[in-house]
């Protein structure tokens, strides 16, 4: 069989567990972080473009597109669907009518969700539906059904209704996010950006009429970290794009430079090949490596399997 033919189908064999992570690891910084460059900016375009047909799906709307994003990445990621269903169904513009009122926020978002069904009562959430049941038949909103949202093995942290207390809480502070989108520098303007908590109510309940142990129910650093590296970078990235400004996307870059690398099982795959991302634009440049080669066997059109056929060929 031919050399490279040979090699490839061993590429192929390991692609799904990223064995090419060994390679990786042994390459110099210099080769290393051009292969991070190359893959990072296309998940940078692919993600740009994600973003500009939820831009167009709501109405070349910039403000409507944050808040699709912001409401995507702030749950579990198996209920980000239900989560940009509920941005279709409380717009962004209903949400601005009352945003200095946290408990009409949160009966619009909670309840709109339908989740406050699947619930006991008490005192505060029959008032959320008492006020849902006006604001919903006063601005056509129709409530969307428990059984589209993912509730069981979640941890309470990340239960979409204490998520969704905590963005009505983030949309009473602020009515133009964009603008402090678009100048978070730092993952310290990031975490201060999204330093926020949910109302008192919660501060004894991680879900509706049950109480708990008194914990302060803030947006904590990691979900911070997630927000920063899914909706503020890609957002000054995207509307970058948008306007033609270069600054913004090389301030998209900087941002993505120093937040921490990501940990989750699919970076934790590329650690266990011996392979450690300094940072989030690294973790990213392996998610997409991981995603759109890996997955799919494409080992012949990956930067990394192409220069090990090329080693392969100038040895023969």
């Amino acid at each position: 069989m031919d050399p490279v033919r040979r090699m490839l189908n061993r590429l192929e064999a390991g692609a799904a567990t990223c064995a090419c992570g060994g390679y990786l690891s042994q390459l110099d910084a210099l080769h290393r972080t051009e292969i991070y460059t190359s893959l990072g900016y296309e998940r940078l375009k692919r993600k740009n473009d994600d973003i500009h047909a939820i831009y167009v799906a709501s109405l070349e709307n910039w403000n409507q597109t944050f808040y699709t994003l912001l409401l995507h990445y702030l749950g579990a990621p198996n209920n980000s669907q239900a989560f940009e269903t509920l941005a279709t169904r409380v717009p962004y513009a209903v949400v601005l009518r009352y945003g200095r009122s946290l408990r009409s926020l949160e009966a619009l978002l909670i309840g709109a969700s339908g989740l406050l069904e699947s619930h006991c009562d008490d005192e505060y959430t029959l008032g959320l539906k008492s006020e849902f049941s006006y604001l919903s038949h006063k601005h056509g909103i129709t409530p969307m059904s428990p059984s589209e949202w993912k509730t069981t093995r979640i941890y309470p942290h990340n239960h979409p209704v204490l998520r969704l207390a905590q963005a009505a809480a983030f949309l009473s502070q602020r009515n133009f996010v964009m603008d402090s989108i678009l100048e978070c520098r730092t993952p310290k303007d990031v975490a201060v950006l999204f330093d926020v908590s949910a109302s008192g109510y919660w501060l004894s309940h991680f879900l509706p009429a049950r109480t708990s142990v008194d914990t302060v129910k803030r947006i904590g650093s990691s979900k911070a970290n997630i927000l920063g590296i899914n909706v503020v970078a890609q957002l000054q990235y995207a509307y970058g794009s948008y306007m033609n400004n270069d600054r913004l996307r090389d301030r998209a870059i900087t941002l993505l430079e120093k937040i921490p690398a990501e940990i989750n099982s699919r970076i934790d795959r590329w650690r266990a090949n011996g392979v450690m991302p300094s940072n989030a634009f690294e973790t990213q440049a392996l998610l997409q490596l991981g995603n759109e080669y890996c997955a799919h066997a494409r080992c012949s059109e990956c930067p990394i399997g192409r220069r090990i056929v090329e080693n392969v060929m100038k040895s023969k």
